[in-house]
Parts: structure tokens; C-alpha cells; sequence
């Protein structure tokens, strides 16, 4: 069997043992990356838990314990794995339409990986149990009966492997690190270490790296991003180029091995850090080359989640195409295009409503070069971050839109939206609440559904987005002279839940760009 064809495995809830044991041993023997991060082989005679595309020695079949999460893997006594380190790999997006004891845990357990990964705090569970409809001992147990640990271990376990991360790949002090990975203190983090590691987290720190040489010469932070092969990056990369806006974003080189820099505007405390990112393929491993500026060290962790999120890079290609074909015969290896900020993707999806690609991004170039705040970087051509909220609220400001293009409705719903940003009443990140948000925006004036589930699409990571009322969308799927298009268009993509937004994505590129329109 070729690599990337084994289907995925076959998870019965009940049980880690669920996992098929021969599928996972052939995925491990042949090191097949596309499994990376899927399930977690524990081999029994080392104690040690590893990666499927782990270089040591392959170990006996009957040596080895599969685990769908690390947590399963921890919870047995195992230790991760110094070579392969777990904790880099992609994570899993839990979906599921039909088990509703399923459902319940994998939402809980996805929730509190985002918060760990994004540097928030988690949500309780109490609140976790409020948005999904069940008590709190419901959520408990349906999640132990799941995933054969409790909450708590769960979130332990992702406090630990993220700990681990920015201790080998950042020069953050110990103190930064607890910080980051949800600890709260060093004294805790090193009783952590202790008692299930039984190291120190001064013993997972390289004595000599370049992250620790950044930290004494203010050289860029460099790190690998790893992900689930195949991947589409040509369309990936198109789709951002041909969006991009001169000042905040440039490009070197050609195709896929394109790097894209681009500045950053991000929130830390009360106060804001400009900086900047370059990011470029790998085109022999499956991962991604990110260079960060010093400056952005103490929102690394955040940013590092963010980037990943951006660029799809925990996404199951064999899962989605397994959806999606055939009518989408082309569609393994698909990504969905994120957003850096859910600020900035919301103002260009406002920009871009009833015009062409190329007529928004001129808007937004013009908007950038007006009202943008001027950024060093170590290149001329990149000198801009997109406008703030605060910016763009300002009533003065309307004006100077209106004389760069932007039409009254269009500055109307842009400064509604940066008052609803600026003031905390919308928060558009993965972890905002799906519905709420969406009714928040549609509430907003200028913005209709088709704006609000783009937004959603691209800035909350909804997967299931689908704006029947898309004129491209209709017409790339043949029911534009449909006598209801949105009915046809809305029965169309039934059989594609709950991965419709790859659907868009995949029949916006049947079509030119050049010619993609909005209603």
C-alpha cells in the first residue's frame, strides 16, 4: 500500500484499543507522517512514548501500545520521547456528527487544547458543560469514558508537552515558560517535571542552541512547524498572494518555495508589540520554517498557535477527502486559509464585499499605506502593521476612508466593527463561541450572513462554513440558474458536513480569481 493511503483509523470510544493495532504498526514501520500526531505508540520496554514518524529503531509488535492522545499515553506510565518529542506534533481536530457521547468529549478536550496552545486561560468545566447543554458530571464522565483519562490529566498533560516545547525551542526564562504553558508559577511546573517526568526543566533545555544565542544577540527566532502531509501549498500560497497588500506583506522567490514576510501588530497586556515573520516550506520534511522578530519572544507561544491556525497545519487530509470525494476528486492535501489577526481578516471581508479580489486589495493596500502603523523590519518594503481597532473607531477617520474608495456603507460597518473590537463585545479568535459571535456580527450594520460566516470561516477555524448566498460559490457548483440557488446550494452540501468549508475552498478554486465576486 502507498504511503498516505492507509484510512485513518477506525477509533471506537471506548477504548484506546479501539485504534487498529496493524494499521498503526504499518503507518509506524513506514514512518508515515500523514499518521503524525493521529495515535501514540508506547513501547513497552523503553517506557517511552513516540511519534509514528519517530527515526529509532523500529521496536517489536508486541512491545508496542498505540494511544489516540498523549494524555492516554502519560496516564500509563509512559514518558515522551526526547528524539521525536511529542509535543510538536499536529494536532487533532476532533469532529463528529452522529455519536453524541463522542461529541461531548471531543469538544471538551479540543476547547482545552486551543486555551493551553493560544496562552489562554482554560475554560472551567462548568463552562464547557454550560455550552454544550449537560451537567458537569455528565461532561466528566462522558469525557473519562472517551478518552480514559479525566479533564484534569488531559490539561496537565498539554501544560507539560507545551512546557517542554518553548523550554527546547525558546529562550523564555523557566518563569516565562510556566507562564506561557498555563502553570502559573516555576515552583509548580517543576513539581510537574518531577513527578511525571522525573526531570528537571532545566534537563530538557539544550545546553547550547541558537534559541539561547537569540536571546543574547537579538537574532530572529527560528523554529519548525510540523504538519499532516499531503499539502496543497501552491493553492495555499495563491490564495494568499493574490490577496496580499504591499507595506504588511511581501514575497521572495517563486512557487511553493515562496517565503511570505509580513509584519505582526499583537496584543500583550496592556500594551502592543509590532514586529514581524517570515515563513517558507520545507520542501523535503513536512513542516514549516518560521522566523519570528526578537521582539515577539514574550507572545511566542500565541503566535507560534496562531500560525498554525493560519496555515491549516493541523488539518486530517485523509479525513476531509474522505468527505469531500468525489466530488471534489483532487481535494486530499486541502487547507484551509486562516487568519494572522481576526481583527484585520474581518475589515478585508468587509472591504471585499460585491467587488473583485483585486479591487478589495487595492482598497486595502490604500488603507494599510493611510492608516497603518509604521514597523521596522529588515526590509524597506515592509513597513506597515494593519490599522488597530482603536485606529480605525475613530470618528475622523471615516473621511479619510471615504476619500480612499471605501464607500458609507463600508466605513459605516468597519467602524461598528472595530467599536465592537476595541471594546471587548466581539472577540474574533478559534476560541470565541461560534453562534454568539456570528449573530454579533450580523447584528453589526453592512454585515450579512455571507460576510459573517467568511469571518467565521477563516478567524474562529469554523469548518463547517457555508454562505449559500455566494454568487462564485453557486456558480462553481451549477446552481446559479437554479430557480432557488440557495435552497439547491444548501441540499447541495449536505453529504460534505461537517467539512463545507474545505468544500468553498476547493470550488473557489474551480474559478479564476481574477473574477470571484461576493454578493
Amino acid at each position: 500500500m502507498k504511503r498516505h493511503q492507509l484510512p485513518p483509523p477506525q477509533v471506537r470510544p471506548e477504548s484506546a484499543k479501539g485504534l487498529d493495532s496493524d494499521r498503526c504498526y504499518q503507518a509506524l514501520s513506514e514512518r508515515d507522517a500523514a499518521w503524525d500526531g493521529i495515535f501514540f505508540t508506547g513501547v513497552t520496554s523503553t517506557g517511552i512514548y513516540c511519534r509514528p514518524v519517530c527515526r529509532v529503531k523500529l521496536p517489536r509488535a508486541v512491545n508496542c501500545q498505540f494511544f489516540e492522545t498523549a494524555a492516554q499515553a502519560e496516564s500509563h506510565g509512559f514518558r515522551p520521547c526526547l528524539r521525536c518529542r511529542p509535543e510538536l506534533a499536529p494536532a487533532r481536530r476532533f469532529w463528529s456528527t452522529t455519536d453524541a457521547q463522542a461529541l461531548v468529549a471531543e469538544f471538551a478536550a479540543q476547547q482545552l487544547h486551543m486555551a493551553i496552545d493560544h496562552g489562554r486561560k482554560p475554560p472551567t468545566l462548568s463552562t464547557l458543560a454550560a455550552q454544550l447543554g449537560v451537567s458537569d458530571r455528565h461532561l466528566r464522565r462522558m469525557f473519562t469514558l472517551h478518552w480514559q483519562v479525566s479533564p484534569l490529566q488531559y490539561l496537565q498533560t498539554q501544560r507539560l508537552l507545551r512546557a517542554k516545547q518553548w523550554l527546547h525551542d525558546s529562550p523564555m526564562s523557566v518563569a516565562q515558560v510556566a507562564q506561557a504553558s498555563g502553570f502559573g508559577s516555576a515552583r509548580r511546573m517543576y513539581a510537574a517535571f518531577s513527578k511525571h517526568y522525573r526531570l528537571s526543566p532545566g534537563q530538557l533545555r539544550p545546553a547550547r542552541t541558537q534559541r539561547q544565542a537569540a536571546s543574547v544577540s537579538g537574532a530572529p527566532l527560528a523554529m519548525e512547524l510540523h504538519y499532516r502531509p499531503p499539502c496543497q501549498i501552491a493553492q495555499l500560497w495563491q490564495f494568499f498572494k493574490t490577496r496580499s497588500l504591499e507595506g504588511m506583506e511581501s514575497w521572495r522567490g517563486e512557487g511553493t518555495q515562496a517565503q511570505l514576510r509580513r509584519t505582526v501588530r499583537w496584543l500583550h497586556g496592556p500594551s502592543v508589540i509590532n514586529g514581524w515573520l517570515t515563513v517558507r516550506w520545507d520542501n523535503l520534511h513536512p513542516w514549516v520554517h518560521l522566523r519570528v522578530s526578537p521582539n515577539l519572544l514574550p507572545v511566542l507561544p500565541a503566535l507560534v498557535a496562531q500560525v498554525r491556525d493560519w496555515l491549516d497545519l493541523d488539518a486530517q487530509p485523509a479525513a476531509i477527502a474522505q468527505v469531500l470525494e468525489p466530488a471534489f476528486p483532487h481535494a486530499m492535501g486541502q487547507r484551509l486559509p486562516g487568519g494572522l489577526d481576526g481583527f484585520e481578516l474581518a475589515v478585508r471581508a468587509i472591504l471585499g464585499q460585491q467587488i473583485t479580489v483585486k479591487a478589495a486589495r487595492t482598497l486595502g493596500q490604500r488603507l494599510v499605506q493611510a492608516l497603518g502603523t509604521p514597523c521596522e523590519t529588515p526590509w524597506p518594503e515592509l513597513n506597515r502593521t494593519f490599522p488597530s481597532p482603536a485606529c480605525l473607531a475613530l470618528e475622523e477617520n471615516a473621511a479619510l476612508m471615504g476619500s480612499l474608495g471605501v464607500v458609507r456603507q463600508r466605513q459605516k460597518a468597519i467602524q461598528a466593527l472595530a467599536r465592537a473590537v476595541e471594546s471587548g463585545a466581539l472577540k474574533l479568535h478559534p476560541q470565541a463561541p461560534l453562534e454568539p459571535t456570528l449573530q454579533a456580527l450580523m447584528a453589526l450594520p453592512g454585515i450579512g450572513p455571507w460576510t459573517a460566516h467568511y469571518i467565521a470561516m477563516r478567524a474562529l477555524r469554523w469548518l463547517d462554513a457555508w454562505p449559500v448566498q455566494d454568487v462564485a460559490l453557486q456558480t462553481a457548483l451549477g446552481v446559479r440558474q437554479h430557480p432557488r440557488p440557495t435552497q439547491a446550494l444548501e441540499q447541495l452540501g449536505q453529504p460534505w458536513r461537517p467539512f463545507r468549508s474545505y468544500a468553498l475552498i476547493a470550488a473557489w478554486q474551480r474559478l479564476s480569481s481574477s473574477t470571484h465576486t461576493t454578493p
